[in-house]
């Protein structure tokens, strides 16, 4: 009885094949496991390096961004022009607020960006050393303009002063002044008597007095009136009679009587006759003499 082994070396030889196959196969498989593997670990760090260069990126941008309010405040202080700064500073301020991811060509563009803030800054650091020593010398043109002004103004100050001492002693050495002043009492056929008076030979009351040469007074008109006032501090006064008011030492007063001038530097001599109308009291009496609004002389006078 025969046996069939002939097939036996074929089967072996078909069995290598498929071994070998697998093994091509495994090796196959893991040398793509290895490299993928390579890739994503690759692909992982780069990952990792993008974030880190965003992050430091990003962080400078911050740093840019107070710098940028620091220059725009200092500039800004110092007069200069702050529309690039703030024009730079939106920018920033919007690639802040910005949360997407960025690839690699983004954060290049954007450290780009962050290479020309660091420039301009740099640029604006120059200016406000320009800018400081600019105001340096306006202040210092301004303080000693305003030194100059101030020593002018003092003697601006000084000659005004001087102007009105000067007015002033003028005003006072203008001011008329009454001489031989004399009281008399006067009767109807006019007859004249000295003081002390009666009381019944009273009628009316003469004041006589010449005014002083005076150099410094101009000649102009003047108004010159006379005060009888009585031991009582009571001014004689009647409207009917030509009394009324004037402002002396800013206090209205009374005068008792008036009259219109033309002072002409001559010594002229002036005279008042007043009539009361009834008798006057006894006691001891002051007649005041004023040109304008200032006291020129006085004199008393005694009724029994």
């Amino acid at each position: 009885m025969e046996t069939n082994e002939a097939p036996q070396p074929q089967k072996r030889s078909r069995s290598a094949i498929i071994i070998g196959l697998l093994a091509i196969l495994v090796i196959i498989q893991s040398v793509k496991i290895f490299f993928d593997y390579s890739d994503k670990k690759e692909l992982t760090e780069q990952k990792v390096e993008v974030e880190e260069d965003l992050a430091g990126t990003m962080q400078r941008l911050k740093e840019i961004q107070a710098e940028l309010e620091v220059k725009i405040k200092e500039i800004d202080n110092l007069g200069g022009d702050v529309r690039d700064l703030k024009k730079a500073k939106a920018e920033v301020d919007a690639q802040l607020k910005r949360n997407v991811a960025r690839s690699s060509k983004a954060i290049k563009e954007l450290k780009d960006r962050v290479e020309g803030y660091e420039e301009l800054l740099q640029l604006k650091d120059e200016e406000i050393q320009k800018l400081k020593a600019s105001n340096q010398s306006l202040y210092t043109e301004n303080r000693e303009l305003k030194t100059e002004k101030n020593a002018m103004n003092d003697s601006i100050n000084r000659l005004a002063t001087a102007k009105d001492q000067l007015a002033e002693k003028v005003a006072v050495a203008s001011q008329l002044k009454a001489e031989n002043v004399e009281v008399k009492s006067l009767n109807s056929r006019g007859k004249e008597r000295e003081p002390p008076f009666r009381a019944r030979q009273l009628e009316k009351l003469k004041v006589d007095f010449n005014l002083a040469e005076n150099k410094v007074a101009p000649i102009e008109g003047k108004k010159i009136m006379i005060r009888v006032i009585d031991e009582n501090g009571h001014v004689i006064f009647d409207v009917a009679k030509g009394s009324g008011t004037f402002i002396y030492k800013n206090k209205e007063e009374f005068y008792t009587a008036s009259q219109e001038i033309l002072f002409d530097n001559t010594r002229q001599k002036l005279s008042f006759v007043y009539d009361k109308g009834s008798e006057y009291a006894a006691g001891t009496y002051t007649v005041e003499l004023y040109a304008q609004d200032y006291e020129i002389g006085r004199v008393q006078f005694i009724v029994k």
